[in-house]
């Protein structure tokens, strides 16, 4: 089991920062991939940005240049740093983790992340 606790949402203007956090803890040794992930209400969950093992990072188009995900292992914690914000940022942020032995995803509660114009 793995769990994710996930910190660091809010209300923010546009053109503003904020750094989400995902504390992880558990048997995070048979974690392959890292990732954020975000949803608006009526729409699907979509990746926003993924550390892979060897760590390699993947972004959506619409975050590039914008924001960095990055893991502490010493503090096994990921970080999602967001600038330059925009309001289409403004989605529920989830914290994923991915295990390739037998697919599996672990999420966090989620932390709200509202972006005002």
């Amino acid at each position: 089991q793995v769990q994710l606790v996930e910190s660091g949402g809010g209300l923010v203007q546009a053109g503003g920062s904020l750094r989400l956090s995902c504390a992880a803890s558990g048997s995070i040794f048979t974690i392959d991939h890292w990732g954020w992930y975000r949803q608006v209400p009526g729409k699907q969950r979509e990746l926003v940005a993924r550390i892979i093992s060897g760590g390699s990072t993947n972004y959506a188009d619409s975050v590039k240049g914008r924001f960095t995900i990055s893991r502490d292992n010493a503090r096994n914690t990921v970080y999602l740093q967001m600038n330059n914000l925009k309001p289409e940022d403004t989605a529920v942020y989830y914290c994923n983790a991915f295990r390739r032995l037998d697919l599996y995803d672990y999420w966090g509660q989620g932390t709200q992340v509202t972006v005002s114009s």
